[in-house]
């Protein structure tokens, strides 16, 4: 089969071929027709996770397609079901790809462009707003990285499980019009954002911070943390060194710092991953939020995506065509 991936840290994209897996207890075979592109995708070739094996690494946290093949102890699913996934083990950006049953939803008559581009944005969301964040009705909520894929739904998610006020914050100014149409209450620039955002909230702040960026973002959103206010890191999009914090300070101004990871979840919480991640796809099919795919580019093009991630020049969901 076809497949794209690199073959040392920071490599270039360049085309693989594999043979056709077969699935094995508790997994489905997958005959790929879109694969969705993610952050994680970027820290997976440029090392986060370890060098590539010799034959190199093929990324993708996401595909959907059509059940090709069932193994053994597998009920709900038959081949022939129009499916998405997410892929805890990489692979989406081939032509054929295993996933765990338990993380492999049927879609309905869900788009497969926007399928593809669900499981790991949704579950991610859902997660980090209902499982770390404990979020409560009436909170007020800080998304960091707003008009990315986690972003855009993420205010949609707050907003549908109870949530007030949603601010979220971007990289640069041309990005705010674009988040503001899913919701937020207010889409401020992240240079010094911490003013503003005490501002809108009258000197409170925030309940929940969600912070993908890192470093000093991450540093600036401790202080605008209200009583008892939460902030949950998930990503390190701006690959800075990690934060060194003291305990002594979190006890002495209530507050709470911790992170959701979905691949740790898949590993020791599967039952969360499968739960959040349903949970997300019966929001989408009830129309309460709304997946957007900016952008189709072919297998091919699988590079071209990942270094717009990278610089941070993308809005909504990427997805490519196989």
């Amino acid at each position: 089969m076809r497949a794209v991936g690199f073959t040392k840290i920071n490599g270039e994209i360049v085309e693989l071929e594999r043979p056709v897996p077969e699935p094995g207890p508790g997994e489905v075979l997958i005959r790929v027709s879109h694969a969705g592109v993610n952050f994680a995708e970027v820290q997976h070739r440029r090392g986060d996770f370890g060098e590539p094996e010799p034959e190199g690494d093929v990324p993708g946290l996401e595909a959907a397609g059509v059940v090709a093949a069932v193994g053994t102890a597998v009920s709900g699913l038959a081949a022939g079901d129009q499916v998405t996934a997410y892929l805890p083990g990489f692979g989406g950006y081939a032509e054929y790809v295993i996933a765990p049953a338990a993380f492999t939803y049927p879609i309905g008559d869900l788009d497969p462009v926007v399928a593809a581009g669900a499981p790991t944005v949704l579950t991610t969301a859902y997660g980090l707003l209902a499982g770390a964040g404990r979020l409560a009705a009436g909170d007020t909520v800080l998304v960091h990285a707003a008009a990315g894929g986690v972003g855009t739904v993420a205010v949609q998610i707050a907003k549908a499980l109870g949530a007030g006020k949603v601010f979220g914050t971007v990289g640069s100014a041309d990005k705010a019009a674009y988040a503001r149409q899913f919701g937020y209450d207010e889409v401020v620039v992240r240079d010094g954002f911490a003013d503003r955002i005490r501002e809108l909230t009258g000197g409170r702040g925030v309940d929940l911070a969600l912070d993908s960026v890192g470093g000093q973002t991450r540093a600036d959103s401790l202080g605008v943390l209200a009583v008892f206010g939460r902030l949950a890191a998930y990503g390190d999009a701006g690959n800075h060194p990690d934060l060194t914090l003291a305990v002594r300070p979190l006890w002495k101004s209530n507050q709470f710092v911790g992170g959701f990871n979905i691949g740790d979840l898949a590993r020791r919480a599967p039952e969360l991953v499968t739960r959040f991640g349903r949970a997300g796809l019966d929001l989408v099919a009830a129309k309460k939020v709304h997946i957007d795919v900016t952008d189709v580019l072919p297998l091919s093009d699988a590079g071209v995506a990942l270094d717009r991630l990278a610089a941070g020049a993308n809005r909504g969901k990427l997805v490519l065509s196989v």
